[in-house]
């Protein structure tokens, strides 16, 4: 089963996927450069623990330093929290959220192919 994971944790997860393992201070490195964040160390690492205990990320101890990696596949977060929106905001209609994004979004001309070869491979 794939743990829920929220906004903040996704953000580890990110990370993590990207590239691991990883010690809490390598990425303690990484989100205090990033601007969009103002996260202590100390909240990093209670994110850390969290995904732990979800079950998210696994962790080696080396030394005085913990390994952190993922034990859940991206790609299976991914299809999880769409199902977990799909079902939340569109009552589990995929037509309707489609519809929807189509309308609001603005689409190149490459976009519109891709779409039409998706469709199409899926209609085959």
């Amino acid at each position: 089963m794939i743990p829920k994971i929220s906004e903040a944790e996704w953000r580890i997860m990110k990370l993590l996927w990207l590239k691991s393992p990883r010690t809490s201070n390598e990425l303690i490195d990484i989100l205090e450069k990033d601007d969009t964040v103002a996260w202590n160390p100390k909240t990093i690492k209670t994110l850390l623990n969290r995904l732990v205990n979800k079950g998210a990320l696994g962790f080696e101890k080396e030394g005085r330093s913990y390994l952190y990696s993922p034990k859940v596949d991206e790609s299976e977060c991914r299809r999880a929290e769409r199902n977990s929106f799909l079902g939340r905001v569109y009552s589990g209609a995929l037509k309707p959220m489609l519809a929807a994004f189509l309308e609001d979004e603005q689409l190149s001309k490459d976009d519109i192919e891709e779409l039409k070869r998706i469709l199409e491979e899926k209609e085959k």
